[in-house]
């Protein structure tokens, strides 16, 4: 029988699962959206559309975040942003993550903390509720987040939707957290903005709505990098998209940073991936809301090309390639 108090523990394993649990979750306020948090089988949410968006992402120690390069409280941050990111591009409201956590038993339980505080945070800023989740054990850590969203009696904006004639605009940054790993693979931890963009990034939530009731055609989380993501939605519509980079920004910051590390801040803006920014389709300009840039057009034909021509070099990431 375990004999540490929760504020003796060093380690999850000197703390134990139910502490732990308690510890992760107690004292924390739920916004109006949760009906019932943590604490029984399950949480209940508000649904008053009557149909429930989810999504869920995994993030692996050594394969999405990096202790070395990132604070816990960053790395619980990214866990839930990007998670509700892709609730956004859904044109949906978000309203809850659930987390699941696995981590070897030698775990400290300040890192924990931190992690935790940090996925509050982003979930506040979000507001939406933590409601619950799972611990286990395991020999590496990994953060599981499924997180959930309210259409509030919109249609879900899909990749498929794209027609010809539509508009490409983008809302949020892109190529920073390219930039930024760039920066920390050298390295170096500044500049502080553009390592940060790619240590905690924050997508632009509110965006999603707003694009779905100012009809947005199609819609992506950009993820991958901006090529690689407006390829799913060229496949998915059945037709061609050109994005002009004369109408790419490519931020002052990016530039001193590409010219420091001898790389093409262009590169970072359309294959970088993990801005999670928002990308999506809209029959004319006029319908393209405040916020959102312009970037392209949509044709008919088939992939993706820059300023007329495919794009010479990688289109954004992919695992196991």
């Amino acid at each position: 029988m375990r004999s540490d108090t929760p504020d003796q523990a060093g380690t999850v394993a000197e703390l134990g699962e139910f502490n732990l649990i308690q510890r992760l979750t107690g004292g924390r306020a739920q916004p109006p959206s949760t009906l019932l948090g943590p604490g029984d089988d399950a949480a209940v949410v508000v649904a008053s559309d009557g149909r429930v968006v989810a999504s869920t992402d995994v993030l692996v120690e050594g394969v999405h975040f990096r202790l070395d390069w990132s604070t816990p409280e960053q790395v619980g941050h990214k866990a839930v942003a990007v998670n509700l990111a892709d609730v956004a591009a859904m044109g949906a409201t978000p309203t809850a993550v659930l987390v699941g956590l696995a981590c070897p038993p030698r775990t400290t339980v300040e890192l924990l903390d931190g992690i935790t505080a940090g996925m509050w945070q982003e979930a506040n800023r979000a507001r939406v509720g933590v409601v619950g989740g799972d611990v286990v054990s395991s020999e590496t850590l990994v953060i599981s987040v499924t997180a959930l969203g309210d259409l509030q009696g919109r249609s879900a904006i899909r990749r498929s939707g794209a027609l010809a004639g539509d508009v490409v605009a983008v809302c949020g940054k892109l190529g920073w957290s390219a930039a930024g790993l760039a920066v920390l693979g050298r390295g170096f931890r500044s500049p502080v903005t553009v390592v940060s963009a790619h240590r905690a990034p924050e997508p632009p939530y509110d965006a999603g709505a707003q694009a779905a009731l100012a009809g947005a055609t199609a819609m992506i989380d950009v993820s991958d990098g901006l090529l690689s993501d407006l390829g799913h939605i060229a496949t998915a519509s059945a037709v061609a998209i050109d994005v002009r980079t004369d109408l790419l920004e490519v931020h002052q910051r990016l530039v001193d940073v590409g010219t420091a590390l001898g790389a093409d801040p262009r590169h970072w803006v359309l294959t970088g991936g993990e801005d999670h920014a928002l990308a999506a389709t809209f029959p004319g300009p006029s319908e393209v809301p405040d916020g959102w840039v312009t970037i392209g057009t949509v044709r008919r034909g088939e992939g993706v090309t820059v300023d007329g021509r495919p794009y010479d070099g990688p289109g954004g990431w992919q695992h196991w390639r």
